[in-house]
């Protein structure tokens, strides 16, 4: 059985626990079933289920810390990974940073389950591949993509006597379309709680729209445009930028979030007002765990209000050397939007660029956030609020926090593919495209 009931994983680390010899111990059981199907040239290529179940001990004597995982929970073996972790302790080096496990805590549970997606078949994964090879079939095109879903569970301990226990389900759909020549790309990607909110012949229209309206793109002289990005492709920068949002970085001057002198931006105003970012476990849409990776509880929290810096995330040892509170770590991020579609901006906007997706990321400044990456899977010139033609792809060379001082509008905000962001598709000023990329 992949999935353990509460009282089964309840049982088991306490047994845990009580195996232990050391100052202090915890332990997590993760596990469940993960599918998925894979296809490619029109064809269905792959398909496999994986059922597992993991234990994690951790134990420590002072500040010396040691962990040890097993995936079989007899007596015995649970006693030889107690055994096995604190082995490792009394060999480890004390860590300087180490903070103590948690106290008991209390969770109000969020909606991450469903019931449509835990009872994902072989059959329905593979009429969801169908689905989307059919279509592109009939109009001579070629379909590639993938289909993961996953049913699981996660419990935790602590020999203080904190204990958590939720399930989770998600299903993560990506497809390509090109056309037969390879010269016309399009792209679709959904990511849902509930997968009887998905429709793979409804979204896959989408990719099949744009592979074909791609094809014999024109090259576009590299400078600053306005851009409509697509959800999809702001929130490849938006999740980068996030990562930045230590305080830990802030403070020890290594992020854009620090002050020169010392201390960070909290309170100053770094983007336009029209910007607000926020985490929240119990987003309708996004739902995560109500607990962070140490078990604290998670809250609703602002992260920029109104363009001004509201909140950092701050780690346990970091929140006590600096006299802060404790405080969970982030699980999801929240961009709110307007109420506006995508078609909607292309309407409104004179001469600009339409970006389906941004691909390839990777840092250039971790001072300003500096991002270069390439556009991909669809690339049209806009004009006069329609789309004119394909355009070749860019490289760009952009930082997020720019971006977001540069807003002309905001459309609605929408769960992307990974699960745990929402952002809504934007137009901007004056984005930096630096240079012709050959790539479709």
């Amino acid at each position: 059985m992949s999935i353990l009931s509460e009282a089964k994983a309840k049982a088991i680390l306490d047994k845990v626990i009580a195996f232990s010899t050391a100052d202090e111990t915890s332990a997590q059981l993760t596990g469940g079933r993960r599918g998925n199907v894979r296809f490619a040239r029109n064809d269905i290529s792959t398909s496999g289920l994986v059922e597992d179940i993991d234990l994690g001990v951790q134990v420590a004597f002072g500040k010396r810390v040691g962990i040890a995982t097993i995936n079989q929970f007899d007596d015995a073996s649970l006693e030889r990974v107690v055994r096995r972790a604190e082995e490792l302790a009394r060999l480890a080096p004390e860590n300087p940073e180490f903070m103590p496990a948690v106290a008991k805590q209390t969770y109000r549970a969020s909606d991450t389950f469903s019931a449509a997606t835990a009872a994902l078949t072989a059959e329905m994964r593979a009429k969801i591949a169908q689905d989307s090879i059919q279509p592109c079939r009939n109009q001579n095109l070629v379909a590639a993509g993938f289909l993961e879903d996953g049913h699981t569970f996660m419990a935790h301990a602590n020999s203080n006597g904190n204990f958590g226990y939720q399930v989770s389900t998600e299903a993560d759909y990506t497809c390509t379309v090109r056309t037969e020549d390879g010269t016309g790309s399009g792209w679709v990607a959904s990511n849902v709680r509930d997968i009887s909110n998905f429709d793979a012949s409804d979204d896959v229209q989408i990719a099949m729209r744009k592979a074909a309206a791609s094809s014999s793109a024109r090259a576009l002289e590299p400078g600053k445009y306005t851009v409509i990005l697509e959800p999809a492709a702001a929130s490849g920068l938006i999740s980068f930028m996030m990562n930045f949002f230590g305080a830990r970085q802030a403070d020890e001057g290594r992020s854009f979030l620090s002050k020169q002198g010392g201390g960070n931006k909290i309170g100053d105003q770094i983007m336009d007002p029209q910007v607000n970012i926020y985490t929240d476990p119990w987003n309708d849409t996004v739902p995560v765990l109500p607990w962070d990776g140490e078990g604290l509880p998670r809250e609703r929290v602002d992260i920029i209000k109104e363009g001004k810096v509201a909140n950092l995330e701050y780690s346990r040892y970091w929140a006590e050397k600096q006299g802060k509170p404790q405080t969970a770590g982030w699980g999801n991020t929240i961009m709110e939007g307007g109420t506006r579609s995508t078609a909607e901006l292309i309407a409104s906007t004179e001469r600009g660029v339409l970006v389906t997706r941004t691909w390839y990321i990777r840092m250039v400044d971790p001072q300003t956030v500096l991002l270069t990456g390439l556009t991909r899977d669809g690339t049209f010139y806009i004009e006069d609020g329609q789309l004119k033609y394909p355009i070749k792809n860019f490289r760009f060379n952009e930082s997020p926090v720019i971006m977001l001082n540069n807003i002309d509008e905001l459309g609605r905000s929408v769960r992307v593919e990974g699960g745990n962001i929402m952002v809504p598709p934007m137009k901007l000023r004056d984005f930096t495209f630096t240079s012709l990329s050959d790539a479709v």
